[in-house]
């Protein structure tokens, strides 16, 4: 695949994108799973017996040893041993959450309703430490294959294959599983060691690379002046664009997130009358109906979100490579994320509904566009391994609070979907003040986050 002149395989295109797609597939799979409970909340309430407040801890679970630093021993462990063994450690742990999870919904293990929120919450504990070091490592990866070419294009198309698992689970996982908890949950964790088997064989073409690199002596992976030491992670905590942009990702993924994964269906259903679930006819209804129904629909209408920002991202991240300007595309991004959640918290009018979740979807299409790439220009290549780790542990403080926050709002409030989802509308207000605060940084520490990311 490579051309004469071509010094290593990411200068070929057909390799860097090759690559791209082999190690995207894991994005997909686990936020497939990751969101899979979306749609699931009120039937886990019926068959399984749970109430909000045993929604809410299940679905939080995944944050919680993360919120401990599990990611930053994480973004250490993958400093220190590089992207290969670290890729095969935390995608195992993945599978194996995934696979605990869906057992311990089932009725193999126990038919008790309090062992398997337990064994459920576990599961989600495991596949949260694996996730977000596999989210840290593919990011890692994108930047080794790409840093000087596409960058912001691919760490966006990388994105988009994570907002499609989101799309198909949040809209398609109930039809998929015919309406049963056990299958859905069967199926996300099935997805996921299908994409760990697709991560090992790029781990092939991975160590390739690194060969041809020290072969060059351009630059090394995984010498000693690469290891992790203390000293870079201070210097990391003290450099205030880094600071600033961490915390955007936190209040920003914290008001997109938690609405997606586990409230917005059913935060359509009850402040705008949408259903939850589309008739067994629906496949002999005509055309016209069936599209009114679709419509209508709080899961199917909530999956359009990540399907959105499955065309939008790529777009943005082909402008920042071309023209620049991320910072000021993650303030625009903040700002939509206010009218998006304002809107869908006090103003019950159904056509602004649908203005606030198209606002909603290009939120979430421009901020990662812009965030992501935007950290190896604030941060040194070897490092990035620990700094997406720092950005993820934090990102889970939020997550683990708005995750478990509005389903005890909604246990206190007696369901009242519009005191509980008005958290995210202050997040939304905080975001707009962290990109402000970011612009302020980058004109003052001349970082070039406005300028073009392509050479």
């Amino acid at each position: 695949m490579e051309t004469i002149g071509q010094q290593t395989s990411r200068d070929s295109k057909l390799m860097r994108w090759s690559m791209l797609v082999l190690i995207s597939v894991l994005f997909f799979a686990t936020y497939w799973f990751q969101d899979v409970f979306s749609p699931l909340k009120e039937l886990m309430e019926r068959d399984l017996g749970i109430d909000s407040g045993d929604f809410g801890i299940v679905v939080s679970a995944t944050t919680w040893a993360n919120c401990l630093g599990m990611i930053l021993v994480g973004g250490f462990i993958l400093d220190r041993w590089g992207i290969r063994l670290s890729a095969i450690l935390f995608g195992l742990l993945v599978t194996a959450g995934g696979i605990l999870t869906s057992l311990g919904a089932s009725d193999l293990l126990t038919e008790d309703t309090s062992t398997k929120i337990l064994l459920m919450a576990a599961g989600r504990i495991v596949f949260g430490i694996g996730l977000e070091i596999t989210c840290v490592i593919v990011s890692r990866v994108v930047v080794k294959w790409f840093k000087g070419h596409e960058l912001a294009l691919a760490m966006a198309i990388n994105v988009g294959f994570g907002r499609l698992g989101s799309f198909f689970a949040v809209s398609f996982g109930l039809d998929i599983a015919n309406n049963q908890v056990v299958p859905a949950l069967g199926l996300a964790a099935s997805l996921i060691g299908a994409a760990f088997i697709l991560l090992l064989v790029y781990l092939v073409f991975d160590k390739r690379l690194d060969r041809q690199v020290q072969k060059q002596a351009q630059e090394t992976t995984e010498t000693d002046d690469e290891k992790f030491r203390l000293g870079d992670f201070v210097k990391l905590v003290k450099n205030p664009t880094f600071l600033w942009i961490a915390s955007l990702c936190v209040v920003y993924y914290s008001a997109v997130f938690p609405f997606i994964g586990a409230y917005g269906p059913s935060v359509l259903h009850h402040n705008f009358g949408f259903s939850m679930a589309l008739p067994d006819n629906f496949g002999s209804l005509p055309l016209a109906e069936k599209v009114g129904l679709y419509l209508t629909n709080g899961p199917k209408i909530t999956g359009l979100i990540p399907l959105g920002s499955i065309m939008f991202t790529p777009f943005f991240g082909w402008l920042i490579d071309r023209r620049g300007k991320a910072s000021s595309m993650m303030l625009l991004g903040s700002v939509l994320l206010i009218f998006a959640h304002l809107t869908l918290t006090f103003i019950r009018i159904d056509a602004l509904a649908y203005v606030a979740l198209f606002c909603l979807g290009i939120a979430f299409s421009l901020v990662p566009a812009a965030m992501w790439p935007s950290v190896a220009k604030i941060v040194p290549e070897n490092r990035l391994g620990t700094a997406y780790a720092g950005m993820f542990t934090i990102q889970n403080w939020g997550l683990a609070l708005f995750y478990w926050l509005p389903g005890q709002i909604l246990d206190v409030t007696d369901s009242d979907y519009t005191w509980a989802v008005s958290p995210f509308l202050v997040l939304g207000v905080i975001s707009i003040w962290c990109a402000l605060q970011l612009k302020k940084s980058n004109r003052r520490h001349n970082l070039g986050l406005e300028k073009p990311f392509a050479n």
